[in-house]
């Protein structure tokens, strides 16, 4: 003890402690014209060897944070407190939107694990071209994004087996994605009548999307209308949107566009980063509504 009180009193630390003067210090300073209060000055000197040491690290905490806020798009004055807080606003931004996106980043996580998978299997069915391995290899491609080759899995699985609505409904998906809409209404078609509620109704409001597409204009009407009454998803309430303002019905699809953001108050934290993508795409909507 006797060493470090010594340690304090050499010139050197004197100095420091004079740019940087504790709590005692500040207290016994002597009140000058424009004296600032001894409790300020005890954190502002603090203060000034926390952002010295946060200095090298700003722009890279900084750029963390706007690549961030380009790809998930909270609200726009995020992107103010990042720009005019510097280091402080970029960590603040980081503690309160980028660490609770880490719950959607799971899938991503699962990347290398399902692709080492997609390897084993396409090993596994030169041998056993069973309809449940070239099923499973179809759900590992879809996830991918590889919508071909998971079009073509699905059409081995299904022409060996034909009774598993997963199966016709994944293909329509990867028929949806393809742009084959004739296809993707054949196979919606079937699991609709199979299971009206299907995922939740997704089906049935995919199905109408696909009528709309491919100009069945009734049948895409009849079928909005019937789904969007028992079904709350922004999927389908954007494609029923994107429908109604494609007939000239400027003013239903205005109506079905701020249902989908009238969701945003009320929802959860979780499911509010869910539905990001569906209310960006939403107020794009909305903006071209308006300026029509």
């Amino acid at each position: 003890m006797n060493a470090a009180i010594e340690l304090l009193r050499t010139p050197l630390d004197l100095d420091r402690r004079a740019a940087c003067p504790t709590w005692p210090q500040a207290r016994r300073l002597e009140p000058g014209p424009r004296a600032r209060s001894p409790l300020l000055l005890y954190f502002a000197g603090h203060m000034g060897h926390f952002y010295s040491f946060l200095f090298p690290w700003n722009f890279i905490i900084q750029g963390i944070a706007i690549v961030h806020f380009i790809r998930r798009r909270p609200d726009t004055y995020w992107l103010w407190i990042i720009l005019i807080g510097g280091g402080l606003g970029a960590i603040v931004y980081i503690f309160v939107e980028v660490l609770p996106d880490f719950g959607l980043l799971r899938q991503s996580f699962k990347v290398f694990p399902r692709r080492r998978r997609i390897r084993e299997l396409e090993a596994i069915i030169l041998d056993n071209p069973s309809a449940g391995n070239y099923e499973e290899l179809a759900d590992l491609y879809l996830e991918e994004g590889k919508y071909a080759h998971a079009r073509e899995c699905y059409d081995k699985a299904i022409s060996s087996r034909n009774d598993s609505a997963d199966a016709f409904y994944r293909r329509g998906l990867t028929e949806i994605e393809l742009g084959d809409f004739p296809a993707a209404i054949t196979d919606l078609e079937r699991v609709v009548a199979k299971d009206p509620k299907y995922d939740f109704h997704r089906a049935a409001g995919l199905l109408a999307h696909a009528y709309a597409v491919n100009g069945q204009i009734e049948k895409a009407d009849a079928l909005f209308r019937k789904t969007t009454q028992i079904s709350t998803l922004s999927e389908t309430y954007l494609n029923y949107a994107n429908f109604l303002a494609s007939q000239g019905r400027s003013g239903e699809a205005r109506e079905w566009t701020q249902r989908i953001l009238a969701k945003k108050p009320t929802l959860p934290g979780y499911l509010k980063r869910r539905e990001r993508p569906w209310f960006r795409k939403a107020k794009g909507l909305l903006k071209q509504l308006k300026a029509a």
